[in-house]
């Protein structure tokens, strides 16, 4: 991939690090402040919430600064993977919170623990959550957008989960405090952590795709071999393996010319063959075409062919 692509990523990353970074200290601030001045355990437990996204940006803004360093002897396909792990980090982060808050709630269920009516500072505290929560999960996903990053799109989704986390501690205090419902908050804790799950597990999926090679479905391989196609000269695509690396496309392809042609006339083939894929397939971070000579069986244990 241009080294230039590889800067741009990290400086989007960078960007929305400390935005995410920013933004969750002073919605972590608020909510466990007036969840304290207010008496209320689940407004201070959302603001604790918010801590680990604090410790999920500080990470992020370390994975963007590891991600731009170029290729080097210990790692010659560069550091691209480093997002990788960290992705399944914070799934692993946002696994344990919804497990967490499922355990807590369920615990409360069950030894009946009364619930304290909070004062209107708790509501404004969630309200605040809410509205900056939809905010910062909005940006995460342009960034995540732009850049072409899983980090960024699970930070998104994570995000998006606190939005509902805190929806749900909003609902359980309203509940609780009209309808004197003592269990409406522990009972809407446990949905909402079900849901943290669910896109926790969504996460780890999406990570072990890339980490096991996956490409997630034929449509990619069908675009490369119709940049096969397109090049004249160019034949057979087979052998050919995609996967992603923090995002992006690495491609491996075997192609078929005729056997009289000069070295120098495969190679310009193969390069019109690399143009053709970049041009049909979205962010690729490198190609190997290789040549072979038109009637040239093997037996090949790995890599799809067309049909």
């Amino acid at each position: 991939m241009n080294p230039g692509n590889i800067q741009r990523k990290a400086r989007l990353i960078h960007a929305a690090s400390v935005t995410a970074l920013f933004g969750n200290v002073f919605l972590a601030g608020v909510k466990i402040i007036l969840g304290l001045k207010a008496g209320s355990l689940a407004v201070v437990g959302d603001g604790i919430d918010s801590s680990v996204d604090v410790l999920i940006a500080i990470m992020t803004l370390i994975i963007a600064r590891v991600i731009s360093r170029p290729a080097d002897e210990g790692h010659p396909w560069g550091h691209g993977r480093a997002e990788t792990l960290a992705t399944a980090v914070l799934g692993g982060l946002l696994f344990f919170a919804g497990a967490q808050l499922i355990l807590n709630s369920a615990g409360n269920l069950i030894q009946r623990t009364a619930l304290k009516i909070p004062t209107p500072l708790a509501l404004t505290a969630t309200l605040v959550s809410i509205g900056g929560k939809i905010l910062l999960a909005w940006s995460q996903y342009l960034f995540g957008k732009k850049a072409d990053s899983p980090m960024l799109r699970a930070n998104a989704k994570n995000m998006t989960s606190d939005v509902l986390l805190s929806t749900g501690v909003l609902a359980g205090l309203g509940l609780s405090y009209w309808l004197d419902l003592e269990s409406a908050d522990a009972v809407m804790a446990i949905l909402v952590g079900l849901w943290v799950i669910k896109s926790a597990v969504g996460i780890l999926m999406e990570v072990n795709l890339e980490l096991m090679d996956g490409s997630g479905g034929a449509e990619p391989y069908q675009a490369v071999f119709d940049a096969v196609r397109s090049v004249e000269g160019a034949g057979n695509p087979h052998r050919t393996r995609m996967r992603r690396i923090a995002g992006l496309w690495d491609i491996d392809i075997d192609i078929e010319v005729k056997p009289g042609l000069t070295v120098l006339e495969a190679h310009r083939i193969a390069q019109q063959v690399e143009k053709a894929i970049k041009e049909r397939v979205e962010g690729v971070y490198d190609i190997v075409v290789h040549i072979e000579p038109a009637g040239n069986q093997e037996d090949e244990g790995y890599g799809l062919t067309e049909g």
